[in-house]
């Protein structure tokens, strides 16, 4: 049945009406829903928030590395150590390693350019942090609604944007209601607030229909991979930061590592490489895989204890201010990753995300005061081009942009710009096209040749899925869907050799054998929604949507 024909049946949804809607609960949308708060109790004034999170339950999609830098969690909540944020572990020592395939060069701290300082950050398991913040905000009187995805955005006659509606739920296979049906709702709002992390599915929509991204540089992706392991204490440092660049990715291929010592023994080791990568052979997950046999990696691996506890990976929104959207619409504005304040020169994301919750919060809490409601709430970019947010990324702003020039030149130009110039910097480089574009015809690329899993420092991808704790109920459409369902096996397949079942890191994907014929087989049950599908497949067939409430990855310490 179509979404009408089910509204026809069961319909009217029920409706609630809110202040302000944010619709996604990570530290933009918390930061929002938390300041809000804030500024009505300052005021003395009533003010009705309400957080809705895909997850099942604060922080089980959030996925990190992390490193953060405190400031905007400092001026959001300015007791927050004697509050209990889980930020335990201060980075104590700054290591950046160039490899090639046997050795690894480390570059000496004098030269590294300030974006790579980390004095005063701290290592943390950002998903632990977001469930603090849920926390901190339940306290203040935000509802949160865990496992509802908002699945529509819902506009008002003028167009403007009215709220969401939450994605039904107990809808069989066969797009038919089950037994267990439940009809979504409606959340209305004077301003709804998108915060849904990189790519977000809404946001994607909403970009479009109000030309957000007139004028301004094609966003650009990374895909980014993470391990957690319980190491030996003897190869353990707490508060070591170490990033790589290099081996295994070619001199022309976006992207690099971390490795940051945790608490308890543990570590977070990751691998980013960016989607507008060339060769449709390039397989990120196996590349990560291979960077951590690396001589200078596997290392901290040995000793006869290491054991890996947790998997994941998240697209990540590296494009800059250069690919920064107009953030605002009637009724509504995009924060965070949804909009892409990420800043990868400094690998960092979540003081961004807190600082723009916080701005848009303040326009939205003095719309509401002053009576208005569904207009655009032009207070909040015009307080952003005046933060220190806004000057920290136009520091930055090439950065991403010297990489289509290769890794020694990126590495050069970014050291001038940051190191020398302090980021004054009297040119600004402009990015052309999509990361999808960029991807060859296989005829034009060679093979690549990854070993086999050895199941104790390298993995396969369904082993990593399972301790990635990802569960969708099983009766349910697809939520990666295809608009022509011949392109994977008439174009993908013979003109790039299926990409897909590469560049997935969870195994999603795979074309397999049908009486003589291949088909692509989509396992979304696998799915741990890091959007990789929705950015990079060359042909932009594939196209992500929310699944019912609660599936997904359910992430404990990552």
């Amino acid at each position: 049945m179509t979404e009408e024909e089910i509204l026809a049946q069961y319909g009217p949804r029920e409706a609630m009406e809110y202040d302000v809607v944010v619709v996604g609960g990570g530290p933009a949308g918390l930061a929002t829903a938390i300041h809000l708060k804030q500024l009505a109790a300052e005021s003395g004034k009533e003010l009705s928030v309400v957080v809705l999170e895909k997850g099942s339950e604060p922080g089980a999609h959030i996925l990190s590395g992390a490193i953060m830098d405190p400031i905007a969690l400092s001026e959001l909540i300015p007791d927050w150590k004697e509050q209990g944020a889980p930020l335990n572990v201060p980075v104590t020592e700054d290591v950046f390693l160039f490899l090639g395939e046997k050795k690894g060069r480390r570059v000496p701290n004098f030269l590294l350019p300030p974006n790579f300082g980390n004095h005063g950050n701290y290592i943390v398991s950002l998903a632990n942090v977001v469930r603090w913040m849920a926390q901190q905000a339940e306290a203040l009187g935000v509802e949160i609604f865990p496992g509802f995805p908002a699945a529509e955005v819902l506009y008002n006659d003028d167009g403007s944007v009215k709220g969401v509606a939450t994605g039904n739920m107990g809808i069989g296979k066969d797009g038919q209601p089950t037994d267990h049906f439940q009809l979504g709702m409606e959340l209305h709002a004077k301003y709804t607030i998108f915060a849904e992390g990189s790519r977000g599915h809404l946001g994607k929509q909403l970009i479009p229909r109000f030309k957000l991204d007139d004028g301004r540089d094609p966003q650009s992706y990374s895909i980014g991979i993470k391990e957690v392991w319980e190491i030996d204490a003897s190869r353990h440092t707490p508060g070591l930061a170490l990033h790589s660049a290099g081996w295994p990715l070619d001199e022309m291929t976006y992207g690099g590592s971390f490795l940051y010592h945790m608490e308890n023994n543990q570590i977070a080791i990751g691998f980013v490489v960016g989607l507008d990568y060339a060769n449709p052979y390039l397989s990120p997950f196996e590349e990560f895989q291979r960077f951590k046999t690396h001589p200078n990696i596997r290392w901290y691996f040995e000793g006869g204890t290491a054991k890996r506890l947790g998997y994941g990976a998240r697209a990540l929104t590296v494009g800059g201010i250069l690919s920064l959207p107009k953030l605002v619409f009637p009724g509504g504005a995009l924060v965070g990753d949804d909009a892409g304040f990420l800043n990868a020169s400094r690998i960092k994301g979540s003081h961004a995300a807190i600082k723009t919750g916080m701005l848009v919060a303040r326009a939205a809490f003095d719309a509401v005061q002053a009576g208005r409601q569904h207009d655009e709430l032009t207070a909040y970019p015009a307080a952003f081009e005046k933060s220190w947010l806004y000057t920290e990324l136009n520091k930055a702003r090439n950065f991403k942009q010297w990489f289509k020039k290769g890794r020694t030149v990126a590495t050069f130009m970014t050291g001038i710009e940051q190191f020398v110039l302090r980021g004054t910097i009297p040119w600004t480089l402009h990015r052309e096209r999509p990361d999808y574009t960029y991807l060859k015809p296989a005829a034009q690329c060679k093979p690549i040749l990854y070993p086999k899993p050895d199941g104790k420092l390298t993995f396969d991808r369904l082993s990593s899925v399972f301790i990635s704790n990802t569960n969708h109920e099983e009766n349910q459409p697809a939520h990666l869907t295809l608009k022509d369902p011949t392109v994977p096996t008439r174009v993908n397949l013979p003109e790039y050799a299926g990409p897909e079942q590469r560049y997935c890191p969870a195994g999603v994907y795979e074309f397999v054998e049908d009486n003589g014929n291949a088909r692509l087989q989509i396992n979304a049950q696998n799915c741990v929604h890091c959007k990789t599908c929705d950015i990079k497949d060359p042909t932009q067939n594939i196209v992500w949507v929310t699944p019912e409430g609660g599936g997904g990855p359910n992430y404990t310490n990552m």
